[in-house]
């Protein structure tokens, strides 16, 4: 393989998959082929990656854009070992919007630059001393609280949006219910597109829908770009999403690993630089923060193709797309209703996620160094506790992730030397995000 890894070899005769078999990262079938399985990733993030503009009133084609573009950077800077579609991420939406509220769309785009460079830096720590640390900071614990509290601390926002127009938001969300155990295959790990997509029809036939901006848009022209700005107040609202991307990375090689039979952790740091470089570049153009996407291994897992090759089509083609003004304007005009029904299959999926590192790394909560960290740090994200020192301010998310931090530590520290409790269970961070499956903003999956 090249140093970009952009040589493949050709699997088979490069038309069939025999059974038992698998199209390896280094491999690819013949291009009409893996073009094919290209644009059908583009289609598995499509539902998900456009959530996250929409909801913080970004724009789509923008966002497009730099997904296609940071796709790109990872399989380079992974040299093409680690198939993965870099989408938007769920993790970004509650401190892109509280954000917002303060210092406007700029200074949003500031805090995910910087929640890029955290994640570059971890990633560099990684590929130099391996990820042992992460498991003593992070434990099952303390992971699932702050993925579980981000989730949860954005019901307000869903409530909001369902009231706007309670009966599309109903249909949407149970049209995403019922298909996604409903149909088998791809249409079932889709469910969140075909919700959001009946629901619009179902908004247009209701007049909910303003199509002003898209008859106006030209074909083709070139994405909104943005500059951002730095404040010190944003930083604390970014940093908790940091250790999320970390775990949904991590998780994410281990998950390829698990299929394609390949141990990839020796290039986990490097998946983690490369969606840092990606966060970056979107946030210093006007793009959502980027991670790693469950829905792409949705599709690899059903085509059995784990080719690289597939990445690049993709990634040009989300590209592509990206260069219609009125594409993205189209995106635009989902309404409120569509989205709150949305939403609250999305933000509830977040927070029983964190539940669900807890129940697949069997964590104690009969010990009350667990019980008291998960408490604290739910309610704390829940009721978006706030917290002003001069020009930071401090919110739920924030907060809570600190809370689970510094009580499981310190908790755990005084229990030692004092002798009064046994010790949590403390190892498995990672295996807790690869069982999370990349975590944050997930369509659900079909049960097989």
């Amino acid at each position: 393989m090249s140093m970009l890894g952009t040589k493949w070899k050709l699997h088979g005769n490069g038309k069939s998959i025999r059974p038992g078999e698998v199209v390896k990262p280094d491999e690819r079938l013949a291009w009409p082929l893996t073009i094919g399985v290209g644009m059908q990733h583009v289609v598995a993030m499509f539902g998900a990656t456009f959530l996250v503009p929409i909801i913080t009133g970004m724009p789509p084609a923008t966002t497009l854009f730099f997904s296609g573009i940071g796709t790109l950077l990872f399989l380079v800077i992974t040299k093409g070992q680690v198939p993965s579609y870099l989408g938007s991420s769920f993790a970004f939406i509650a401190p892109i919007m509280a954000s917002q509220q303060q210092y406007g769309i700029p200074g949003a785009l500031g805090g995910v630059v910087l929640a890029g460079v955290g994640l570059a830096i971890i990633g560099a720590v990684v590929q130099k001393f391996g990820a042992g640390w992460i498991n003593r900071l992070m434990p099952p614990i303390v992971t699932g609280a702050i993925v579980g509290l981000i989730g949860l601390n954005l019901a307000p926002a869903a409530r909001n949006n369902f009231d706007a127009a309670p009966v599309t938001a109903l249909i949407t969300l149970a049209t995403i219910i019922v298909t996604s155990v409903f149909f088998r295959g791809i249409l079932g790990r889709l469910s969140i597109l075909v919700g959001v997509v009946l629901g619009y029809a179902v908004a247009m036939i209701r007049g909910e829908v303003d199509f002003t901006k898209v008859d106006s848009a030209a074909w083709v022209g070139l994405p909104f770009f943005q500059t951002p700005e730095f404040h010190l107040g944003v930083v604390g609202l970014f940093v908790p999403v940091v250790l999320v991307l970390v775990a949904e990375n991590i998780g994410h090689v281990k998950s390829v690993s698990a299929m394609t039979g390949q141990n990839l952790d020796g290039v986990s740091g490097r998946a983690l630089m490369a969606d840092g470089a990606a966060t970056v570049l979107a946030g210093m153009g006007g793009g959502s923060g980027t991670t790693t996407y469950a829905e792409n291994i949705g599709v690899m897992a059903a085509t059995k193709v784990y080719s690289t090759a597939a990445y690049w089509v993709a990634g040009i083609f989300a590209v592509a797309l990206s260069f219609s003004p009125k594409f993205g304007e189209l995106i635009a005009t989902v309404p409120a209703g569509v989205l709150g029904g949305a939403a609250t299959m999305l933000y509830g999926m977040i927070g029983v996620l964190g539940v669900k590192i807890w129940v697949q790394n069997k964590v104690n909560f009969a010990n009350p160094i667990n019980l008291t960290t998960a408490a604290v740090a739910l309610i704390v994200g829940i009721a978006d506790y706030t917290w002003t020192i001069g020009d930071l301010k401090f919110t739920g998310i924030a907060l809570g992730s600190a809370a689970a931090l510094v009580i499981y530590h310190g908790m755990k520290a005084i229990a030692k030397a004092r002798g009064t409790v046994a010790e949590p269970e403390t190892e498995g961070p990672v295996a807790a995000a690869a069982a999370a499956a990349t975590a944050v903003r997930r369509a659900p999956k079909k049960r097989r």
